[in-house]
């Protein structure tokens, strides 16, 4: 251990001019900001090293000066490959300003990147960056004009396209851990997540290079519990113990036990969110989260997603995750974002992509910086700002079903809330929905190929992608289409005849999603008259999602119908209510099956002429469906009045 532990200084010195440098971190958690303060300060002193390569896939930094900010010296890089460029502008402006080669490439496909360098592949191979700004045949993931190589490839096995990443050699990584004994196993108990620091120290090792851990302290040789051990030693060249300012769990909170998972947060910890046009986006993505369904919330405007969850008491119904490994719990916010409480278990960063690109989660909420008429999504450059990817492309590609979330205009918006309904006290600068994006960071063309479904969630209006592109579908109370919306989009979206937002959304209670959502509503929606001869079903506001959601209408219905032995007339309000295209199928046999067994006649009635045609369309295979836009002309029809 002699041999390993050293001190920063000397730790500096082994990274040699040229070398390629891997670091550990997610904003500032797990980055090893001492390890990174010495190399900067190394260079200060003596020119060296310089020209290194800095291969790294989340972002690492503060927006500031901390994290890989403190390596934006000219000459000390010459090439990046990264996945979020947000949280380093110091580094982002090298790049901006044609000072250093400079790549953007999907956060999961260089975690990816670092097992398949570990085993000695040529490279990874994937469909996560088709049609967007790291395909070849855009941009190729190339942020500036002095970069040339392609390190991205096109082709085809299988009669498939995927992109193929090159791999390259490792000669530094530079980690972070809690705890290293004598010989150098290493811990990561203080730490609020694992990452990708295995696959790193692999990667490193078998390309013949140095593996350097920032850890917090040391103990006596193999007292370390071998479960705990996360790098073996090994893998591990040198152990520098890093001062305490340089080793904060993360760049908002110095040492949280909840973090870790050593203690539980109690319930309500979380404040409530202010009712202003962050909250009302929140609260109408919410309407779209999945009962038992698995969750990723992104950074900014969907973080609010888990603290309506936590209003409404939906958490527990849900598993919400975040791409460094989270799994269950609440999601941390702002620089402690990646960080989480009371979650089920925090896996590695390489396993938690994974199960992203093959399909696991069943919603995605994202931000959005610019969309276009076809959808396409811009998060990752627009004019001088560089954000970068992240794991943005991964998990938007990937989920079943995706929702942005953000402002319908940016720059110096305010709104006003209350009453059920919303108004525009000043208009933002900057308009959203452009006639092209700058830079295409999700494929709208790709989710319409794949049968993806995706929603776009603004404080005033809701947009759903259709084949044709964009559709307007829902309007807040006190919005004029033509001069809020309209006036401020460079393209017409679709427009048949949209809901009004659930005015909950606008109304400083809680909206009681916990109900609607799981239906717990459902009983007091049905009713028998005293005769046992007319059923009532009041369906306002309802929304068919799922399978579950039919078969529990079809449950309520047999319980009321089955014991009467005789047929029922029916009146069913469709106010409001909305049936997924996913449903429709089932829904339509299901109302064919209870007509079968229970109903005699049947009218339904509906506020909206494009719920009564797509009812009417939905219910045709049994012959006409009846279809009124009023109760009183629903019930003259049972009458024989019509």
């Amino acid at each position: 251990m002699k041999r390993k532990l050293v001190t920063g200084a000397d730790a500096a010195r082994l990274v040699q001019d040229g070398d390629t440098i891997t670091t550990s971190g997610f904003v500032g958690i797990g980055v090893p900001d001492g390890l990174l303060s010495d190399l900067a300060a190394r260079y200060a002193e003596t020119g060296h090293p310089r020209d290194l390569t800095l291969l790294f896939a989340a972002g690492q930094g503060d927006g500031r000066d901390r994290g890989l900010n403190r390596l934006a010296a000219d000459g000390l890089l010459a090439r990046v490959i990264g996945g979020h460029w947000g949280l380093i502008p110091k580094i982002g402006q090298l790049a901006l300003s044609d000072k250093i080669e400079a790549y953007n490439l999907p956060q999961g496909v260089i975690t990816h990147l670092y097992r398949d360098i570990a085993a000695g592949k040529p490279g990874t191979l994937t469909h996560v960056g088709l049609g967007t700004f790291v395909d070849p045949r855009l941009e190729g993931g190339r942020i500036n004009d002095v970069t040339h190589e392609d390190i991205v490839e096109v082709v085809e096995l299988g009669g498939r396209e995927n992109l193929f990443y090159r791999a390259r050699p490792i000669d530094v990584a530079l980690l972070r851990g809690t705890t290293a004994d004598e010989v150098g196993n290493i811990t990561m108990e203080k730490e609020a997540l694992v990452l990708d620091v295995l696959a790193q120290a692999m990667a490193a090792r078998n390309s013949g290079g140095l593996v350097i851990v920032q850890v917090e302290r040391v103990v006596a040789d193999r007292t370390l519990t071998p479960r705990e051990v996360v790098i073996p030693a090994a893998l591990v060249d040198a152990v520098v113990v890093a001062a305490p300012e340089h080793h904060l769990q993360t760049y908002a909170t110095a040492y949280s036990h909840t973090f870790t998972g050593r203690y539980r947060a109690p319930a309500g910890a979380s404040r409530a969110m202010a009712l202003d046009a962050r909250k009302v986006i929140a609260r109408r993505c919410a309407f779209e989260l999945p009962v038992n369904g698995v969750v990723n919330l992104g950074i900014g405007m969907p973080e609010g997603v888990a603290d309506v969850a936590g209003e409404e008491g939906l958490l527990e119904h849900l598993t919400l995750t975040a791409e460094p490994g989270v799994v269950g719990g609440q999601p941390a916010s702002g620089l402690d974002f990646g960080a989480a409480v009371n979650t089920d278990a925090i896996i590695a960063q390489n396993a938690q992509f994974d199960f992203y690109d093959g399909g696991g989660l069943d919603l995605a909420c994202l931000g959005m910086a610019e969309v276009d008429a076809a959808g396409n999504v811009n998060v990752s450059r627009f004019g001088p700002k560089l954000a970068g990817a992240g794991g943005f492309i991964n998990i938007s590609q990937n989920a079943r079903k995706v929702v942005f979330a953000g402002t319908f205009t940016a720059g110096g918006l305010d709104v006003e809330t209350g009453g059920g309904g919303l108004r525009i006290l000043h208009e933002g600068r900057a308009d959203k929905f452009r006639a092209a994006v700058e830079q295409i960071t999700f494929s709208g063309r790709r989710a319409n190929a794949v049968g993806q479904k995706v929603v776009y969630v603004t404080e005033r209006c809701v947009f759903e992608l259709g084949a044709d592109g964009l559709r307007l579908v829902e309007i807040a109370p006190g919005i004029d289409l033509e001069r809020d919306i309209l006036g401020h989009m460079a393209f017409r979206p679709i427009i048949d005849e949209p809901h009004e937002m659930d005015a909950r959304i606008f109304t400083d209670e809680a909206m009681g999603l916990k109900t609607e959502l799981l239906r717990l509503d459902l009983d007091e929606r049905f009713a028998l008259d005293p005769q046992g001869r007319r059923l009532f079903i009041n369906f306002e506001k309802l929304r068919v999602r799922t399978q579950s959601d039919v078969e529990a209408i079809r449950s309520r219905v047999e319980t009321l119908c089955a014991p009467l032995g005789h047929r029922v007339d029916v009146i069913v309000n469709y106010d409001g209510a909305r049936i997924d295209e996913d449903a429709e199928e089932a829904y339509s046999a299901m109302v064919a099956d209870l007509e079968d067994r229970f109903y005699h006649r049947v009218s339904r009635y509906s506020g909206s002429a494009f719920m009564r045609l797509k009812l009417g369309r939905t219910l045709a295979r049994r012959g006409p469906a009846h279809v009124f836009e009023t109760s009183d002309e629903a019930r003259a029809y049972l009458e024989g009045r019509l």
